[in-house]
């Protein structure tokens, strides 16, 4: 079967015209949509967009047809949160955009700007996309600053095209955030309040003539007054449950902010209050140990607990392990998330959080043809994503790894009695 798929691949590939409308046929499709899953179903995808699923097998002339019989087919998966396109190699001795030190331009960070920094040529991106991830929000990771800087959502096509800019911006109230900024929470959530406080109060960003002492730089408040209108989500990373019981704190006495909890691994602890308030949490369901004093309550069951409360789930973190977030999805059902919320997780919870469910995340008509086949259940460590396409075109399933694994495999390939290894005499 994957031979026969690899073929009406290679077919709607060498016809320029007929790629344009290529019809998936016989697969089981999960839309994310009120259609839900259809069995059996046809994906048609014209001028790069989805122009409808449909029940059965009826394709319209024109269309080359793919066959999914015995396979599963989704959107492509969002990336909730990395550094793709930012980061290679986070120890090279050259310039990682995904750390950003301190600048005259910017006093807290708010006002870096992902955009210009981006790499299409990232190998991370072929690693990430083979695993069915076909878009992803990417942000600095580091950076001695309170902000991370305002973020983009990328699609993972060869060109890295920008989704959507300044789509959120990131901020960390753990206790290693409390230790570089003033050694303690007590400075640092008054920090935080003084800095926005700031933002609301000034009318209009200063201009470059004017004097201003303000604790924001000028680059600063107009970045942050995205947040504090809503416009722009603002991600707060807090594991222990007190830092998290601050964070819905802060979401009463500024309700108009839109607010993603990030990490979150004491979050089944609050559940009820971050349902009644409204706050997704994107995390990693595999924390079941506490990596320090702040993880105490790490449990495989937290976004179980949390979609039973009513929250939001997203998964998908980590640049150079996004490609895992689809197994990480499934050690979550296996411990109590829905099917459904595990698929919903990787797809449309995460398009919904960062603002782009218009273009990704489902199976829609109008939608980019962002769409993964896959050999089996996609939360399945044994099965795998087949044919990947973005914005409809079939890409080349390939990366460096699996370059590298073809190279050394062919090392084996000796000769009858040659062994490919060093055999000491």
């Amino acid at each position: 079967m994957k031979r026969l798929l690899s073929l009406a691949v290679a077919a709607a590939l060498s016809t320029g015209v007929m790629a344009e409308n290529i019809a998936i046929t016989g697969g089981k499709v999960l839309t994310q949509t009120a259609q839900g899953t259809i069995e059996n179903g046809t994906v048609l995808i014209k001028d790069d967009k989805i122009e409808k699923v449909t029940a059965g097998g009826n394709v319209p002339a024109g269309y080359t047809r793919v066959d999914a019989s015995g396979k599963v087919v989704t959107p492509g998966f969002v990336g909730a949160l990395t550094s793709l396109g930012l980061v290679e190699v986070s120890s090279w001795a050259g310039e990682v955009d995904s750390s950003a030190g301190v600048t005259p331009v910017s006093t807290t960070g708010a006002a870096l700007d992902v955009t210009y920094a981006i790499n299409p040529d990232s190998t991370l991106i072929d690693v990430s996309r083979i695993e069915g991830v076909t878009s992803a929000a990417t942000t600095v990771q580091y950076t001695d600053m309170l902000f991370h800087g305002q973020g983009a959502v990328i699609s993972l096509d060869d060109n890295a095209e920008i989704l959507k800019n300044k789509a959120f911006m990131v901020v960390n109230v753990d206790g290693n955030s409390a230790d570089s900024h003033g050694g303690s929470r007590a400075a640092l959530w008054v920090t935080l309040e003084a800095l926005f406080d700031e933002v609301r109060s000034t009318k209009s960003v200063p201009s470059l003539t004017s004097s201003w002492d303000g604790i924001n730089a000028r680059a600063d408040i107009k970045a942050l007054k995205g947040v504090v209108s809503g416009d722009v989500p603002l991600f707060i990373e807090a594991d222990r449950a007190a830092d998290i019981r601050q964070v819905l704190a802060f979401k009463k006495r500024h309700p108009a902010m839109h607010l993603v909890l990030l990490h979150g691994v004491e979050a089944w602890r609050v559940a009820d209050e971050l349902a009644e308030a409204g706050v997704p949490v994107i995390l990693d369901p595999q924390l079941n140990l506490p990596g320090n004093f702040e993880q105490l309550g790490a449990t495989l069951h937290n976004a179980a607990r949390l979609e039973e409360a009513g929250v939001k789930v997203a998964i998908g973190m980590e640049t150079h392990n996004i490609r895992l977030a689809a197994q990480h999805a499934g050690n979550a059902v296996a411990n109590g998330l829905s099917y459904e919320g595990g698929i919903a997780s990787l797809t449309s919870v995460p398009a919904a959080i960062l603002g782009v469910d218009g273009q990704v995340g489902s199976l829609a008509p109008g939608k980019r043809a962002d769409v993964v086949i896959w050999s089996g259940d996609p939360l399945e460590v044994t099965e795998v994503a087949e044919q990947v396409y973005i914005e409809g075109e079939a890409i080349e399933m390939s990366s460096r790894q699996t370059k590298l694994r073809d190279r050394y495999m062919k090392l084996t390939e000796q000769p009858a009695g040659v062994t490919s290894h060093y055999v000491k005499p």
